[in-house]
Formats: structure tokens, C-alpha cells, sequence
């Protein structure tokens, strides 16, 4: 022991610390290096035993089922609008979609419409589910509608109705009720062409559809003599698709006369007519007007049902607010279709969303956002018609020859150009101009920016 004695040798002497021994130090790391080296050894057989119990486990259940779905086909319109997108050409155009653009190539939103989203927001309305068949003031509103303030058979209740997912909603909701009721596998008869989802729907409803003539190629007009033979030669009882205007995809729509010589026809073989009503109001600007052939043959005593959508003529394309609605022999009878519809819906989607139906409910239900939404209706059927009128304008300016009058002959979203597939590929590999490849064009895609450039491309390869 190291003593340290004090100067004066009178204090008592402290023991200074030993130094420990340098055994013990060296025996503390090696057992803190073999510690960490085991747990590193466990965590690692853990993590292997985890990926072996893993891995297979979850290779082995894709396997069973799922591994041998094979890759769908892609949609034609949003394949197109991919490829649109992705193509870095300065100059381009894109003619597929079936929405509204205003003159600048935006989306629209109807000044009505935005009125009655603040109107909405302000009366703090909750948020509770709507009934299975829809809000009763949205199904009183679209009847009147469809069919005219001054309906009789609106203000009897003679119209079984029930709100749905948007048009593509009523059809297939018409599609189920015509199975349960009529039988799985009844033929359905479709213009020829026809909106291009309408087969599936119906398909997958379980009816079988049938084409009867509707489109002219050789005058890019309505081919009605041999629509109304199909329709003549269709067993009685048959179920008929109809466009109520604005017919989808080709723009071509019958004449008020030639509806009504269809509508006898169709009365004498008690065809059940199902009419798509997708753009009332959108068409010419008028609902009133676009909704002549669904009155006419209404009012002719047919057997009518009818699809309707909010999307085009309030551009509520993503609200999905539409309504499928059955004429019935009186107010019993259309209580209980409208019954057996409820059963219908119940287990396919419970009920409708409300927020679209509310919008249409505010706008239809006050005299001031019903006017400005009639003169949102002028300014995009307006719109429409005056890019047909420039197209064919600046054909003739560009050198064209060729007969372009059907596309002002034609109404609505859609344009037949005529153009065939060899021509429509090469305007888009050489002109950046991306169309359906059955000639189809959406006019609402062409503005006075671009219409001039369309021409132009189109007569040269068409002279």
C-alpha cells in the first residue's frame, strides 16, 4: 500500500487507488464481442427462418388462384388518352373523350352548378344515407324533367323511378330487371353502332344483344329504311334500345318525323323501347326539344323505360348522378315496379350517392339556377355547333373537295368523320391528331386554336 504522508507527519495517511488489474477489462470485451456475435447470429437465423416461412407461403397462394389471370385489355378511350399524354409533340390533339372543354380545352363547370355547390355548403346539410331508390325530390325533378312540367303521367305517378349510378347505372339496373322479370338471355336490339360500353352492360346483365341498322357509311346518315324493316321484322314483345338524342357515337339522330313513323312501328309490335337519354339539353340547348322522341312514343301509349344521366348537360361527370325510370299502366303499378326495383338495387349498391343528386335537386328546384343552367346549356351547345361550322369551314379554305356536310348535319358530343382506320392511324403518327379509330371525333376537343391545324391535316389525306 502507497502511503502519503503529510509535511507536519501528524495526519493521518490516506490510501491512494490501486490500479485495477488489466486482466479483467480484456475478459469484459472478449464476453461483450462473443455476446454480440451470437445475437447477431441468432437475429440472422431468425431472419431466414422468417423469409423460408414467408416467402413460399405467399408465392404459394398467388399461385393457386390468382397467378393465372391473364392482363386485360386496355380500354380504347383511356388507351388513347395515354397515349396522347405521353407524346411529347408541341403541336397535338386529342378528340376522344366524351367531356366538355370550353374554347381554351379546359373542363367546365356550369356557373349553375357552382351556385348550387354554395347553396349546398351554406345549408349545412348532413351527411345520412339516401333512400335505396333515391331522394323523392331528385325523381320528381328529373321526370319533369324528361318528360315536361306538364307531364300527366308525371303528376298521376304513373313512372316508377329510382336514382342511380349515372347512365351506365340505369342501364344496367334496366338490364337486371328485364333479366328477372323478362328472363336471362332475352335479345336486346342495339343500333348499329352503338355506345361501345352498352354491349357489356348488358352482357354481363345477362341478355343477348342483337344489332338492328342505324348508321349509313355511304352517306354518313341515318340508314332508315332499314332501321324501321329491323324493327318491323323484330318479334313482337322485343326489347329495343333507342337513343333519345344525339346518338352516340355517330351524332346522328332521326328526324321528328321519322320518329313518329318509328313510334307506330314499334306500338303495332309491342316493343318494349328502352330509351338512353344521355344528352337532354346538351344537344341543341333545349331539353324540351331534345326530349321529342321519349315524349312522342310515350305519349303514343309504347311500353317505355327510359335511362338518364346528369353528366353531359350539368357536367357532372364524376358525381354519377343519374336515374332509370319505368312508364307504368297506372299509380299501383308503379308503386310496385318501383318495389321490386328497390329489391333490385338493395344488394347491388344499398343506395345512391347524394351529393350529385343534390346539385341537380338545387338547380332544378329554383327558378334562378334553372334559368342560368338553361343559358349554361345554350353556351356549350353553342360552342358545339360552331366548331362543326368552323371544321368544315376551314376544310374548303384548306382546298377540300369533298362533301363535309353531314358533320354539321350531325348533333352533339360526337362527329363520324368518315375517315377510315388507315387514315386516322396516320393522322396520329403524322399529325399528332388522336381519334377512335373508327373515325369518331368528341367536337368538344376542337377549338379556334387547333381547328385550323385539324383541316388542314384532314384534307391532306383525304384530297
Amino acid at each position: 500500500r502507497v502511503v502519503l504522508s503529510s509535511p507536519a507527519g501528524n495526519r493521518p495517511s490516506l490510501p491512494l487507488p490501486q490500479p485495477r488489474s488489466p486482466v479483467f477489462p480484456f475478459r469484459q470485451r472478449l464476453i461483450l464481442k462473443m455476446m454480440i456475435a451470437r445475437a447477431v447470429r441468432h437475429a440472422s437465423r431468425m431472419a431466414a427462418a422468417a423469409r423460408r416461412s414467408t416467402v413460399p407461403l405467399v408465392s404459394s397462394r398467388a399461385a393457386s388462384f390468382w397467378s393465372s389471370l391473364e392482363m386485360g385489355p386496355p380500354d380504347p378511350i383511356l388507351d388513347l388518352t395515354a397515349a396522347f399524354n405521353s407524346d411529347p409533340a408541341e403541336q397535338k390533339i386529342l378528340l376522344g373523350a366524351g367531356a366538355y372543354r370550353d374554347d381554351s380545352g379546359k373542363p367546365f363547370v356550369l356557373p349553375s352548378v357552382r351556385e348550387a355547390e354554395k347553396v349546398i355548403f351554406e345549408s349545412l346539410v348532413d351527411h345520412e344515407y339516401a333512400p335505396i331508390s333515391g331522394p323523392a325530390k331528385f325523381l320528381e325533378l328529373s321526370r319533369e324533367l324528361a318528360l315536361g312540367s306538364g307531364s300527366e303521367i308525371c303528376q298521376s305517378g304513373y313512372v316508377a323511378s329510382a336514382q342511380t349510378i349515372s347512365g351506365t347505372g340505369a342501364n344496367r339496373l334496366f338490364g337486371e330487371f328485364v333479366k328477372k322479370f323478362v328472363g336471362a338471355g332475352t335479345p336486346i336490339f342495339f343500333p348499329t353502332p352503338t355506345w361501345g360500353n352498352h354491349g357489356a352492360i348488358f352482357r354481363n346483365a345477362g341478355l343477348e344483344p342483337v344489332s338492328y341498322r342505324y348508321y349509313d357509311k355511304a352517306t354518313n346518315g341515318l340508314d332508315f329504311s332499314g332501321m324501321a324493316e329491323d324493327l318491323k321484322n323484330a318479334p313482337s314483345g322485343s326489347v329495343l334500345l333507342l337513343h333519345t338524342c344525339a346518338h352516340n357515337p355517330t351524332g346522328v339522330d332521326p328526324t321528328p318525323a321519322q320518329w313518329d313513323e318509328l313510334s307506330s312501328i314499334c306500338k303495332e309490335k309491342e316493343h318494349i323501347c328502352f330509351f338512353d337519354t344521355a344528352y337532354q339539353g346538351f344537344a341543341s340547348g333545349d331539353p324540351n326539344k331534345d326530349g321529342y322522341s321519349l315524349r312522342k312514343f310515350i305519349a303514343d301509349g309504347n311500353h317505355v323505360a327510359f335511362a338518364q344521366s346528369f353528366a353531359k348537360n350539368f357536367g357532372l361527370y364524376g358525381e354519377r348522378a343519374g336515374a332509370l325510370h319505368v312508364v307504368c299502366n297506372d299509380p299501383a303499378n308503379a308503386k310496385a315496379t318501383e318495389s321490386q326495383l328497390k329489391l333490385v338495387i338493395r344488394p347491388m349498391y344499398s343506395n345512391p350517392p347524394v351529393y350529385g343528386a343534390r346539385i341537380v335537386t338545387t338547380v332544378l328546384n329554383d327558378s334562378g339556377l334553372r334559368a342560368q343552367w338553361h343559358a349554361d346549356l345554350q353556351t356549350m351547345a353553342s360552342r358545339i355547333m360552331s366548331m362543326r361550322q368552323e371544321l368544315v369551314s376551314h376544310l374548303a379554305a384548306a382546298g377540300s373537295t369533298h362533301d363535309w356536310s353531314h358533320i354539321v348535319n350531325q348533333i352533339g358530343m360526337f362527329c363520324f368523320t368518315g375517315l377510315n382506320k388507315e387514315q386516322v392511324e396516320k393522322l396520329k403518327s403524322d399529325y399528332h391528331i388522336y381519334m377512335t379509330g373508327d373515325g369518331r371525333i368528341s367536337v368538344s376537343g376542337i377549338t379556334t386554336a387547333n381547328v385550323g391545324y385539324l383541316a388542314e391535316s384532314i384534307h391532306a389525306l383525304t384530297k
